[in-house]
């Protein structure tokens, strides 16, 4: 449970109690509440005394205040405290509760930073939701647990508007963990059809329409790009739709996630330390899927359907060959030169089925799509990639308040150069080694047309193989907040 209560610290006794404080002030008061104030600069000449940002210190029956032990943890210097420190600082002190093994902690909230109070609890929210979560269900020895309360003490009598927002801020954060979840479960335990079937289970009491086609509706339709990369699996492909709110306007918007439940490379078979994380492959479908169950519980009113192509890649006899040409959905002929450049395909049919259908407004696609791009951006960074400015600008500032961190990547018509054949319209590598990110990007907008477009290439931080404060190893829900702020603008 999570909760903001307005808690006389003075008069309540709790276990444990997470303050956070600043480095740089010589009388400390960031909080509403003096006796929060009062332990604070009692004990801030303590020479542990948490300083620089993430430090902490832990004291126990503290004279003064009803609580077992106080957990101090730094924000560095108060003009620099960001809504990300304060992620940060309180995902850690709940990291360090679950290491402890408690069941419940208390968090004071400091009124007096140099940010908007609402933006401050959304942050701290934020921080313990994320990190209050353990991906161990295939461990027989589980040696953490999740806490199983969480109250954020507050000074306000009138606490309605900060529930609204703890509402609003858990159904976005239990979005990302559904995300987390998917993108971290092994493949043999994630197929196409057992993630069709996981999407619909999702959602079934979200009010969105979902609507599956399988391999022969899929051949019957022409998603000859989509069934080609399925074609060497004997798991067989799915094609899921989910659409929110969509008979009550006329604007809609489009979110289309790469989905591959593990990608091999195909014939183009990827090296043997490329393989253990490519269960990652469907990061973006992962994160669409979640995005639209969120959406809808909160009730966004917009347009929205989510696409998803859900393949495996995998080698074998029947499986599509470097040379061979396909149509795509939209009639464009693609010569297959690499089999490790799947994502691509499935996108392309995807993206052409969704201008078919919907004629949106605007499209959106995420994908794990390249290594070039983490070659270019790194783990932590997705690149983005768009000719529209507004939807450039808007994402930026979503990915600033969100801190899931999206950086442009120019599409030069020049490259396009790159990707003519000599046997079909387009082929689906580049002939220059170089700028794979921008080939790959510039591809997927051959079939777009003129609806206004953005991809997202999440390579780089869909997965990582070593936690931060509130995201442990494994599959981070990279996308859901990002767009679920994005949307709401």
């Amino acid at each position: 449970m999570f909760a903001i209560r307005n808690v006389d610290l003075s008069q309540v006794t709790v276990g444990t109690l997470i303050v956070a404080v600043i480095e740089d002030q010589e009388i400390q008061e960031i909080y509403e509440q003096d006796i929060i104030n009062k332990i604070i600069n009692e004990h801030k000449s303590i020479p542990e005394f948490p300083k620089e940002k993430k430090e902490q210190l832990i004291l126990y029956k503290v004279p003064g205040i009803n609580a077992d032990k106080v957990i101090f943890v730094s924000l560095g210097k108060l003009e620099q405290v960001t809504s990300e420190d304060v992620r940060v600082v309180i995902g850690s002190a709940i990291s360090k509760c679950m290491g402890m093994k408690l069941d419940e902690a208390y968090v004071a909230i400091p009124s007096k930073l140099k940010l908007p109070y609402a933006d401050v609890i959304s942050a701290m929210l934020e921080g313990a939701y994320l990190r209050n979560y353990i991906f161990d269900k295939y461990k027989k020895d589980k040696k953490t647990k999740t806490l199983s309360k969480v109250v954020f003490v507050t000074h306000e009598s009138d606490i309605r508007e900060y529930e609204a927002l703890n509402k609003k801020n858990m159904a976005i954060c239990s979005g990302t963990l559904m995300a987390r979840e998917w993108v971290s479960t092994p493949a043999n335990e994630l197929t196409p059809e057992i993630f069709a079937n996981e999407i619909i289970d999702k959602a079934i009491d979200s009010g969105i329409t979902i609507n599956v086609m399988e391999e022969q509706q899929l051949a019957d339709q022409n998603f000859n790009a989509l069934l080609a990369v399925s074609m060497g699996s004997q798991n067989k492909p799915r094609f899921v739709i989910m659409e929110h709110n969509i008979d009550n306007t006329d604007k809609i918007c489009v979110l289309v996630g790469k989905a591959v439940t593990f990608d091999s490379g195909g014939i183009n078979l990827k090296t043997s330390d490329s393989l253990s994380d490519m269960k990652s492959d469907m990061s973006g479908g992962a994160a669409v899927a979640a995005t639209m169950i969120t959406a809808a519980k909160l009730k966004l009113p917009m347009g929205l359907v989510g696409i998803i192509p859900i393949v495996e890649n995998m080698p074998s006899g029947s499986a599509i060959r470097p040379g061979d040409i396909v149509k795509s959905y939209n009639g464009k002929t693609i010569e297959i030169l690499n089999t490790d450049a799947e994502g691509r395909l499935i996108l392309a049919d995807a993206i052409s089925y969704a201008k078919k259908e919907y004629n949106p407004e605007m499209i959106i696609d995420l994908a794990t799509l390249t290594g070039a791009c983490v070659v270019a951006l790194g783990e932590k960074f997705a690149g983005i990639f768009s000719h529209d400015k507004e939807m450039i600008e808007q994402m930026l500032k979503s990915s600033e308040r969100t801190y899931e961190r999206c950086w442009q990547l120019p599409m030069p018509d020049d490259y396009k150069e790159f990707l003519k054949s000599d046997f079909a319209d387009i082929k689906n590598i580049s002939s220059r080694r170089w700028g794979g990110a921008i080939t790959a990007a510039l591809f997927l907008s051959d079939f777009v047309g003129d609806t206004k477009w953005m991809h997202l290439d999440i390579a780089g931080p869909a997965y990582i193989t070593k936690g931060d404060p509130y995201c442990p190893v494994g599959g981070t829900g990279f996308g859901v907040r990002l767009l679920c702020d994005f949307l709401q603008q």
